[in-house]
């Protein structure tokens, strides 16, 4: 009888994650466990370009607190540079 191998377990996402709407575009915030403990933010436009955040943070909610001030904050054009990942 062949043992059947565990799943690959990936990234842990929060439940925090979600789609918001800016200026009629759609961004998807990502937040997920880094595997130490701390949680991880990238902002994914509707053309899969991505803005990521170096030091993660403490808690979801924290991530999360973060990505809707830095939308709030900023015009869509900040989301929706050419680059095809970039670092916050």
């Amino acid at each position: 009888m062949k043992r059947k191998e565990p799943p690959e377990e990936g990234p842990q996402m929060s439940a925090l994650c979600r789609t918001v709407k800016k200026d009629g575009w759609e961004l998807e915030i990502c937040i997920f466990e880094d595997g130490e403990g701390k949680w991880l933010l990238e902002i994914v436009n509707e053309a899969n370009t991505s803005t990521c955040w170096t030091e993660p943070f403490d808690t979801e909610q924290q991530a999360l607190d973060e990505a809707v001030k830095t939308i709030e904050e900023n015009d869509i054009a900040y989301f929706e540079e050419s680059q095809p990942w970039r670092q916050h």
